[in-house]
C-alpha cells in the first residue's frame, strides 16, 4: 500500500517506522528540517508531490490544532480512492469534515504517547477505532494496531468524545491542580516527585491538545465530580473525623481495585 503521512513529529515519525518495512511510505512535512532523520521513507514537503505519488491511504498525524487545515492544504492532490485517517486525540470537528470529504476515511486514536509511553513496548497501552468509518481502513489499522499489541476498543465518534472527557480529562485536571500549587522542595518525597515527573510531561504537550481535551462538552461533569469530591475529604480533614477517613479510604481502594 502506498501511504503518505502528514507530520513528521513524533506519532508521524512513529507511524512511519512502523509501516516502512512493509508498505511504500512518504513522510510530508512543511518544515524540511523535521524531515532530516526520516528513515527508509520518502520525503515530501511541496502537496505537488503526493499528488505524483497518489496515495492509497493518508495518516494525518499532524498537530491537532492543525488536523483539519492539513486535510485541507492537501486534498486537491489525492485520488478520489484514498482514504483520509487521523489518530487525532480530539475528534471536534472531523465527522463534520469527513462527511463533506468526498472520501473514505477512517479515525482512529492510540491512547499513548512519547511522553509517558515506552514505544518498545505497548502491550499495557489502549488504542481507539471509530466505527463511523471505511470498512477496510478499520481492517487496516486493527492489524497494525494488533501486531503493535495494543489493546483495541472500538467506539462511535460520540462515545470517543465521552470517553476521553473521563480518561483524560480528570487526570489532566488533577494534575494541573496539583501543579498550581507547587513550590520548590529541599526534600521531596517519593509521591511528590512521581507527581511531578507527571506534571512536567503533561505540561510539556502542545498548549492547544490541552486546551482542546478540557474544552470537550463532556469535561465540566467531569471537574464537577473533582470538585464534589474536594469537598468531602475537605470536610472529612477539617472535623478530624477517624470513621469518616476510613470508610472514605475504603471506597477509593475499591475504586482502583
Amino acid at each position: 500500500m502506498k501511504i503518505v503521512i502528514l507530520g513528521a513529529g513524533k506519532m508521524g515519525s512513529f507511524f512511519a517506522d512502523v509501516l516502512s518495512f512493509d508498505h511504500e511510505v512518504a513522510l510530508y512535512d512543511i518544515d524540511p528540517r523535521r524531515l532530516r532523520f526520516a528513515f527508509n521513507t520518502l520525503r515530501m514537503t511541496q502537496p505537488e508531490e503526493i499528488r505524483d505519488f497518489a496515495p492509497d491511504l493518508v495518516i494525518n498525524a499532524a498537530t491537532v490544532k492543525y488536523t483539519i487545515e492539513a486535510f485541507r492544504a492537501v486534498l486537491p492532490y489525492l485520488p478520489k480512492q484514498t482514504i483520509l485517517s487521523d489518530i487525532a486525540s480530539v475528534k471536534t470537528g472531523l465527522p463534520e469534515f469527513y462527511a463533506q470529504a468526498g472520501h473514505p476515511f477512517v479515525s482512529t486514536h492510540p491512547m499513548f504517547g512519547p511522553t509517558f509511553a515506552s514505544l518498545s513496548d505497548l502491550s499495557m497501552q489502549n488504542t481507539i477505532i471509530i466505527t463511523e468509518g471505511d470498512h477496510m481502513g478499520k481492517i487496516f489499522f486493527k492489524d497494525i494496531y494488533q501486531r503493535l499489541r495494543l489493546n483495541i476498543f472500538e467506539y462511535s465518534f460520540k462515545e470517543h468524545d465521552e470517553t476521553i472527557a473521563y480518561s483524560l480529562s480528570i487526570p489532566f485536571t488533577s494534575t494541573l491542580v496539583f501543579a498550581s500549587i507547587m513550590k520548590h522542595q529541599d526534600a521531596p518525597g517519593t509521591t511528590f516527585k512521581r507527581h511531578m515527573d507527571i506534571a512536567r510531561g503533561l505540561l510539556s504537550e502542545d498548549d492547544f491538545l490541552l486546551t482542546e481535551i478540557l474544552f470537550n462538552p463532556n469535561t465540566p461533569d467531569q471537574v464537577r465530580r473533582i470538585q464534589e469530591q474536594l469537598s468531602n475529604l475537605l470536610d472529612i480533614i477539617e472535623h478530624k473525623d477517624t470513621e469518616k477517613m476510613q470508610e472514605y479510604l475504603t471506597r477509593v481502594r475499591k475504586n482502583i481495585e
